[in-house]
């Protein structure tokens, strides 16, 4: 049947009715009273999800734009960073900052392991001359479906007096990440994650402290300086021109995610992510990361006995449900599950079950049929 692709996907996320309708509308001018008036409200909700006082100022980027953004605004050539790395998105942030000429040392753990904030404690302790201007962290590594202990490496970085920079761009609207609270100096997402929007949409909240680096800071910078954006945004717009209609879309999305309440939402991730968790161990299909490490927006799990891609092939061909493959050196090793943004626990059921199905149809044998609908069930309905 035509037009049935469900989205399992760390992103794009699916896409609710009201925000696609929203977005159906007619351009207005980016430099109307009208469009300030959008801008307003849409910031005044962003800072709601990031619990923040702070700026958080609107790209027309990915989220990599959005971190590139982040790093770049803040640093000089030369400067020293803490990157940690623990899947495919925390290798880019180390690969961005030595493009821009920047030292880069790393912090690592082996994919689908938890970085250990005790090693960030013992590389910035020994940094007496304090000469680490940044630390890098990705909240919830995408790669792998774990979540870093942020919190507790963002304390570490507060005491060491470097700044603590952050891609959320799969926490933010799935777990807290509440940036005044744990003192993030830069928070970056993406409008296709969590937000339950297209992609196109790059969200940067900027801290006191590293508007104060921003003034010294001498990384090449145009379209990406947001100090454009700051001053663009104090006055309810926008440096260059926006993409419209994904505004209208933002301001239902955001309204969306403050009548559910952020409580829910992240009471609703977790209890999704914990469903699809208790399915696959109901399916003897063995998760990739422990539970004290898993991401609220995606689970990754390692088949054994059946090949993964296999499972993304017929999952796709006959059920319309698209899952995510590995990546990198996990490519043909692990297939992603994501329960990100505007998906319900109607969505986790029928993917659980289409994945019953495709397992027997591929020859597994490993498990009871109904397991997995039935484990998932008794979570959902807890």
């Amino acid at each position: 049947m035509d037009n049935k692709l469900m989205l399992m996907i760390p992103g794009p996320t699916p896409v609710p009715e009201p925000v696609l309708l929203a977005m159906a509308k007619h351009p207005i001018g980016h430099r109307s009273g009208e469009f300030s008036q959008i801008m307003a409200e849409v910031t005044a909700g962003l800072k709601w999800l990031h619990q923040t006082q702070h700026d958080v100022l609107v790209l027309a980027s990915s989220g990599t734009g959005a971190m590139e953004a982040g790093m770049i605004n803040f640093l000089s050539a030369g400067d020293r960073v803490l990157v940690g790395s623990n899947g495919k998105f925390g290798d880019r942030w180390a690969k961005v900052a030595q493009a821009y000429g920047l030292q880069v040392d790393t912090i690592t753990a082996e994919w689908g392991k938890a970085l250990d904030p005790e090693e960030f404690r013992t590389r910035l302790d020994a940094d007496t001359s304090r000469s680490i201007k940044a630390v890098v962290v990705t909240h919830s590594e995408t790669s792998t479906g774990v979540l870093n202990d942020l919190k507790t490496i963002s304390g570490y970085v507060r005491s060491h007096g470097a700044l603590m920079l952050v891609d959320a761009v799969t926490s933010l609207g799935a777990a807290h990440v509440p940036m005044d609270e744990w003192g993030l100096d830069m928070v970056a997402s993406g409008s296709q994650k969590g937000f339950m929007l297209p992609p196109g949409l790059g969200f940067v909240a900027v801290s006191a402290k590293a508007w104060e680096a921003y003034k010294t800071a001498t990384l090449p910078k145009f379209y990406l300086d947001l100090g454009k954006y700051k001053k663009a945004a104090d006055q309810n717009s926008n440096p260059f021109t926006p993409p419209v209609t994904l505004f209208y879309g933002l301001q239902v999305a955001l309204s969306m995610m403050q009548t559910e309440g952020l409580e829910a939402i992240v009471a609703r991730h977790h209890r999704q992510m914990t469903a699809t968790r208790a399915a696959m161990r109901a399916l003897n299909l063995p998760l990739f990361a422990a539970d004290a490490a898993a991401s609220p927006a995606i689970t990754a799990v390692a088949p054994a006995g059946v090949d993964a891609e296999k499972i993304r092939s017929v999952m796709k061909k006959r059920y319309d449900i698209l899952l995510a493959g590995g990546q990198d050196h996990l490519k043909g090793q692990i297939f992603r599950v994501g329960h990100l943004g505007f998906v319900g626990d109607r969505d986790i059921l029928t993917a659980v079950g289409s994945l019953e199905a495709t397992l027997k149809e591929l020859g597994f044998d490993g498990f009871t049929p109904g397991a997995g609908i039935s484990a998932a069930a008794e979570v959902l309905a807890a």
